[in-house]
């Protein structure tokens, strides 16, 4: 019997609808992507106008496409997985949001015509993509010229051996990841897209390591082994991560980058 990080004769996106169906609820009171502060700052970054219409791609439980309905005419909310969007429409009908829907929809294959949108964003969804270029030129395409795309999402080591040990973790805490990439690789594929970089930060998160298990749902066999590949890079520093004790739990960091252009 398989355990839950094998997915014989299944294609990633079918793994991803059966990771976020899981994760749903505990994926939307995460702090990485409830944080009204990080919200704003990536908003006021976007600098988006009342007459603007918008796209969240990966919307999840739409978090990203409420602050921007805040701001924008019209905003569209995309998902792969049924799940969270469900508790993005129950939350848009209880706050009573009417400039704002959510839709299914594949972040690879576009339903919308070109230059339908002013703004595109997708947060922290590029390290769940099989071909996270594709899926920038998607958002390019839709985005008139002149308009704004935006990306914020994990970020790794340049040195490609501390990449792998990291992706390794993430992949068996969720099967779902793909790979974060290095910031050089988000640098190369905007320029290779046509999106002319405007702003750009980055910031990092201090995780606990049971609770992060814990939102994927992790299995018990995986979760041993994040345990020993974080306890050995604590000893050997071996991917950025810089795994810490704190109140007698194991913690470790996660960076962030947001990217925010215009499409030439």
């Amino acid at each position: 019997m398989p355990d839950r990080g094998q997915h014989p004769q299944r294609d990633h996106k079918s793994v991803v609808r059966e990771e976020f169906t899981r994760q749903a609820a505990a994926y939307a009171a995460a702090a990485v992507i409830t944080n009204e502060e990080r919200l704003g700052r990536l908003v006021t970054a976007i600098k988006p106008r009342p007459s603007d219409r918008a796209l969240e791609v990966a919307t999840g439980p739409g978090y990203g496409a409420f602050a921007l309905a805040a701001r924008c005419g019209e905003v569209v909310g995309l998902d792969l997985t049924d799940a969270p969007l469900q508790i993005a429409e129950r939350n848009r009908r209880e706050r009573a949001v009417a400039n704002l829907r959510f839709e299914t929809g594949d972040a690879e294959n576009l339903s919308f015509g070109d230059g339908g949108f002013d703004i595109a964003v997708c947060r922290f969804a590029f390290h769940h993509f099989e071909d996270p270029s594709r899926v920038l030129a998607e958002m390019c395409r839709v985005c008139r010229p002149g308009g704004t795309v935006a990306i914020e999402d994990l970020y790794l080591s340049e040195i490609p051996e501390r990449a792998r040990y990291a992706n390794h973790i993430e992949r068996l805490r969720d099967p779902s990841h793909t790979r974060a990439l290095a910031l050089s690789e988000f640098m190369q594929m905007f320029a290779r897209a046509g999106i002319e970089i405007q702003r750009l930060y980055s910031d990092e998160l201090a995780s606990d390591l049971e609770s992060w298990l814990q939102t994927a749902q992790t299995g018990s066999g995986e979760v041993a082994e994040v345990h020993q590949l974080l306890r050995d890079d604590m000893e050997k520093d071996l991917s950025g991560m810089r795994p810490f004790f704190h109140e007698g739990r194991l913690h470790f960091f996660q960076r962030t980058i947001a990217i925010i252009g215009r499409k030439l």
